[in-house]
């Protein structure tokens, strides 16, 4: 066999007999050891980065050892079989109306919610029910409902576009800019008309962290109703900040305090705190979920309702959510997030105020932050560059081209997570400062192919 089709096996791993070399692309023929297999996987994952100096993603990357018991423990529980494992189920009923009475539902104990794989199934949800109220709208008044349309910012995540492909729904997309960093509800009117199913609001833009202004959103929508009789309703899709504003901006007004507000998407497995994947979405009121959109299941002896994608799931991150509601509480989770905002304005203020760098937004919202390079500071070398240079150090800090109207302007975003504190923080500007002084002394500019974004 090729060194490309083979996976060879160490000598001391293996038992007597066993083989040397296994094909790659094909099951074995014979068993093996559990030692011998476990020792060649756990070899395998070494190659891949450290999570926990992964600086570009938001999932969790650490819970402590109570949570990875009770992950063992919950594994091999399906979360769709609800009669088998009625604990379970009624856990998961627990944490959605924690969130419903988190968001300032009117009736928390009264309105419906569910746990999905992730926000991309949340949103997939709380987009659906948007599309088929206005749909049943539309015909029952004797209106074609085959043109629907969602409006959202440039910089929504990718989800939202998928939603709309898999959906067949038009996205009208209103640009940022550098006077409009967000989805503010300026010029609004403009995108919006009777074929609007909603309004994604993003709390928490994945670019930039940036809270979307909620509330400014639905006075737009408030205006454009009055003037045109247009009622179009709010999903806020949370996957971070629904997680951090309770905490840390409780005062700011984003969630069902907005009668417009019709659902709320969070993940998790981001500012939750769990490992992943697991999402909620909950809507303002149970009538919001558009009822036949809730299939009755018989399943192994019960009759289940289910609104889920995703049929056979674990139901261990549930689990996992309900261990972190009750181990950390609100006190709990307010110091834990108030940690990680303290970090990540710690390294805005510093990076900010390195000569080859500018600001885009400082941390304040969720702990998350973006920069660009000074115009005119240098042509030597980029912010790919810079990133490249960071992860020979083991630090994956992405940089990438902002959206539509900003696509000529690269950004670099650090996203903090629990588990960077300020010690590794240190480090890391250690690092900027290190790797920036290096690609300053550069003779020249870097090859252009490595300018290109190819890490973006």
């Amino acid at each position: 066999m090729s060194l490309e089709s083979a996976v060879a096996v160490n000598p001391m791993f293996a038992r007597p007999g066993e083989a040397a070399e296994l094909e790659r692309y094909r099951m074995p023929a014979e068993s093996m050891l559990p030692e011998t297999a476990y020792q060649i996987v756990h070899d395998e994952v070494m190659l891949d980065g450290n999570s926990r100096l992964n600086l570009a993603t938001f999932v969790g990357t650490w819970m402590d050892e109570h949570a990875t018991r009770l992950y063992a423990e919950g594994c091999d529980k399906n979360m769709i079989d609800k009669d088998e494992y009625p604990q379970t189920a009624a856990i998961e009923d627990r944490c959605w109306k924690m969130l419903a009475h988190l968001w300032h539902a009117p009736d928390p104990l009264h309105t419906i919610g569910t746990s999905t794989v992730g926000s991309s199934e949340a949103c997939m949800l709380g987009g659906l029910a948007l599309k088929r109220r206005w749909q049943q709208a539309r015909r029952g008044t004797g209106r074609p409902a085959d043109k629907p349309n969602l409006v959202m910012s440039s910089a929504v995540q990718v989800v939202w576009e998928k939603f709309c492909n898999y959906w067949d729904v038009e996205p009208r997309f209103v640009p940022i800019s550098e006077d409009h960093k967000t989805l503010d509800g300026h010029d609004l009117a403009a995108y919006v008309d009777e074929n609007t199913i909603g309004v994604v609001a993003i709390l928490g833009v994945t670019y930039t962290g940036m809270y979307e202004p909620v509330k400014a959103i639905a006075a737009s929508l408030d205006q454009i109703q009055a003037d045109t009789g247009l009622d179009i309703p709010l999903h806020v899709d949370g996957a971070s900040g629904a997680m951090i504003a309770p905490f840390l901006q409780p005062g700011l007004e984003w969630d069902f305090r907005i009668p417009r507000v019709h659902s709320i998407n969070t993940s998790g497995h981001k500012y939750g705190l769990v490992y992943p994947g697991l999402g909620w979405v909950v809507w303002r009121t149970a009538d919001l979920l558009p009822e036949d959109l809730i299939f009755k299941v018989s399943y192994l002896g019960g009759d289940m309702p289910t609104f889920a994608l995703n049929f056979s799931r674990p139901g261990t991150q549930v689990l996992l959510q309900y261990y972190q509601f009750l181990r950390l509480g609100r006190d709990g989770y307010r110091a834990v997030q108030r940690a990680s905002q303290e970090v990540a304005q710690h390294l805005a203020r510093q990076i900010g105020a390195m000569d080859a760098f500018e600001l885009w937004n400082d941390g304040s919202d969720i702990p998350v932050f973006a920069w660009r390079l000074k115009p005119g500071y240098t042509d030597k070398w980029t912010l790919y560059d810079l990133s490249e240079r960071l992860r020979a150090k083991g630090w994956q800090v992405p940089a990438y081209p902002m959206p539509d109207d900003l696509a000529d302007m690269t950004v670099q975003r650090i996203v903090v997570r629990n588990g960077l504190g300020m010690d590794l923080a240190g480090a890391l500007l250690d690092d900027i400062r290190d790797a920036v002084a290096y690609l300053d002394r550069l003779e020249g500019p870097l090859p252009a192919e490595r300018q290109s974004g190819f890490h973006h």
